[in-house]
């Protein structure tokens, strides 16, 4: 992003292993702000293989607050076009066996999860990304499915019979994980293309794909400008106090190395 001024890299060990990469500090528009290319340099990780919680926990480690997830989804829908965007405010799990959480290892907690996704800061989003031009659908249903590979014809005609809007293969696990870690999440789902129940499918190349998110790529970014622009850091969102009524473990019971490792995200609750 040309955008970005006092730009270093800061690589990070967490608890959970390594991140996907190092993390890029940066100053825009006037604030402090975090990347991390989730899939690795050069997009070298399967959604299976990355490492979710070292992701999000590096996140925190770092103070961030609030988290616009920009990633490439396929349409489950006849009106989500390509290079739409979308910000969804609902998720369906469709992954096996990746994990999810921080808790366990002698700490237990329940957060809330019924609304998943940030509704302020993806109503912000929705917003610049209007001003700038693109198509918005404010809303819908994610699919998170495990891939690598992409829907069965029966699957995907399955999911629409559900109502669900778009499908992808990383954002529910950063919901997740975000969401224990206190930290307001919100995505922004760019549409590549129709999934494989669309009469046009076949048509589609992978050239078309990339040429689309390239695309896409552009009016993100200016949309993540304008969002660190007019975001008040001060507001406080539900999401930034997730863990005030979930952990259920009493806290004498807790080991002192699960206490150590969650420092970043119970302390505050443990004093």
């Amino acid at each position: 992003m040309a955008e970005l001024t006092d730009r270093e890299d800061r690589v990070l060990s967490t608890p959970f292993g390594d991140p996907s990469g190092p993390y890029v500090l940066a100053t825009l528009r006037g604030k402090r702000v975090a990347f991390l290319a989730r899939h690795g340099a050069g997009h070298r990780l399967t959604p299976t293989e990355l490492n979710y919680r070292a992701n999000i926990f590096g996140m925190k480690m770092l103070g961030v607050e609030w988290i616009v997830s920009a990633s490439a989804v396929g349409s489950l829908q006849e009106q989500y076009r390509p290079l739409d965007l979308v910000f969804p405010d609902q998720f369906i799990d469709r992954t096996r066996g990746r994990i999810s959480t921080f808790f366990g290892n002698g700490l237990v907690a329940h957060v809330g999860f019924a609304h998943p996704l940030s509704h302020h800061l993806s109503a912000l989003a929705a917003d610049c990304a209007a001003d700038a031009g693109a198509r918005v659908h404010r809303g819908g249903t994610y699919v998170c499915m495990e891939g690598p590979q992409f829907s069965t014809l029966a699957e995907s005609r399955l999911y629409r019979s559900w109502g669900a809007d778009i499908i992808g293969m990383t954002n529910l696990q950063e919901a997740k994980l975000a969401r224990e870690a206190e930290i307001a999440y919100s995505t922004m789902a760019l549409v590549t293309d129709y999934d494989c129940w669309h009469p046009d499918h076949d048509a589609v190349t992978v050239a078309m794909i990339i040429n689309n998110l390239t695309q896409n790529a552009k009016t993100a970014q200016q949309v993540i400008a304008t969002v660190v622009e007019q975001l008040d850091v001060e507001t406080r969102d539900p999401a930034h106090s997730a863990l005030a009524t979930a952990i259920i473990t009493r806290p004498d019971v807790i080991p002192e190395k699960t206490r150590r490792d969650l420092a970043p995200i119970i302390g505050k609750y443990l004093k």
